[in-house]
């Protein structure tokens, strides 16, 4: 790597302030800090020294999904090779099939290598689509503000793709992360100080856009003419019983073998990675440890009220845990330090909002059982007041303690 060091520096004069490209600094500065530590420390005070900087932090929050994109992969393509053989269809259509037939796939449900294979190109163009479209928006702003391009692009597109089905259109994913970068985060200036996540900004808008790409029963699995509902989906419909009668099971829901969007389907992959952020101090363990809680006693009181109109209510707590994207939501999305609640007890707030609503909209409007997303904007819209109330709270009990005195 020494050599690409030294070509480096040799760069550095022009892209620095009087260079020659001056204005397109903030391209360089991606390049060597993609490959390199940045340069920049603080070194006076009212600014902080510490090991960690949004480089590591972005590097461990990909880390902590990796087990999400592993168990995702495998289970789009084992998905599809079931479908595929239930309905005696040889090869997948398109330049897909070509490229499977190519490297020598069997579809083969049983074999974990042909489910990768088959998972691999439904994941990897959509996230490559993401990255790149994603990556041009920012750097057009940065270049535009004169600023540095931050790392978070990469943990956005990441994230946004594994949100998706495996089915949605190249085409889509551009204009889903496209909104999500400019209108959720780069018109609030950016890195920092958006107030919605930028990742859920732009899955909403395809969701209202595009309706019968991102919902429906036809779209979770990556076979044409197959069409399976996702156990939430069947269970707005007929309860805890309507996923026993297709043979699904909880533990397969904890695993992810399930229907669903590309890397929400794990909650075991999910837990796996918080608890790695947790313990590296990426997230605050109280908004997860509020949002299950949240989640917890709002079923347990639907649980109790009973309704013979309405099966959601009789359904328990430990399914809402593994169903839809609560689990990946609350762990990976509503954990996001800049668009969630700062103070301790406001974080707790923050969270036990989140599985309240989740489970309330799930519950009392069906239509809409996936509702994870719309929870967590809500909860980002409200984190600046629940915030602001908190440290009314504490201004106020200390101000009379001084008081006592």
């Amino acid at each position: 790597m020494e050599p690409l060091r030294n070509y480096l520096d040799r760069l550095q004069p022009d892209f620095s302030k009087d260079g020659r490209f001056e204005r397109y600094s903030a391209i360089y500065e991606m390049i060597d800090n993609l490959f390199y530590t940045p340069a920049t420390i603080t070194q006076f005070a009212p600014h902080v020294r510490d090991g960690i900087d949004l480089k590591r932090v972005m590097t461990l929050t990909v880390l902590a999904v990796l087990p999400c994109v592993f168990t995702g992969i495998w289970n789009i393509g084992f998905q599809a090779n079931t479908a595929m053989v239930n309905l005696i269809i040889d090869s997948a259509p398109g330049w897909r099939g070509g490229l499977l037939d190519f490297l020598g796939s069997n579809y083969d449900p049983g074999s974990a290598w042909d489910n990768m294979l088959h998972g691999v190109v439904y994941v990897i163009p959509v996230f490559v689509v993401a990255l790149l479209v994603g990556g041009v928006w920012e750097i057009l702003f940065a270049v535009i503000r004169k600023r540095k391009l931050s790392e978070g692009i990469l943990v956005i597109s990441l994230l946004f793709t594994l949100t998706l089905p495996p089915t949605i259109p190249l085409w889509q994913a551009a204009l889903g992360i496209s909104f999500g970068v400019v209108i959720g985060k780069e018109v609030f200036g950016g890195t920092g100080k958006n107030f919605i996540n930028p990742v859920l900004a732009g899955r909403a808008f395809l969701y209202f856009a595009y309706p019968a790409q991102i919902s429906g029963d036809s779209v979770w699995t990556a076979v044409d003419g197959f069409s399976g509902a996702t156990p939430l989906g069947l269970m707005s419909a007929g309860g805890v019983e309507s996923v026993s009668v297709h043979n699904i099971t909880w533990t397969q829901a904890f695993l992810g073998q399930i229907q669903g969007a590309m890397g929400e389907t794990s909650t075991l992959a999910c837990l796996l990675g918080g608890a790695f952020l947790v313990y590296t101090g990426i997230v605050s363990w109280r908004i997860i440890a509020g949002a299950f809680t949240g989640m917890f006693l709002t079923a347990i009181l639907f649980n109790l009220a009973g309704s013979d109109a309405n099966p959601m209510f009789s359904v328990p707590w430990y399914w809402h845990l593994v169903l839809g994207g609560f689990a990946f939501g609350t762990i990976f999305l509503a954990t996001d330090p800049v668009t969630s609640a700062c103070t301790n007890s406001g974080r707790w707030l923050y969270g036990l909002l989140i599985g309240i609503l989740v489970v309330i909209i799930r519950v009392a409007n069906p239509t809409i059982p996936e509702c994870t997303m719309f929870a967590i904007l809500l909860a980002n819209i409200l984190a600046p007041l629940i915030d602001y109330s908190v440290m009314q709270v504490n201004i106020r009990k200390r101000l009379q303690g001084y008081g006592r005195q």
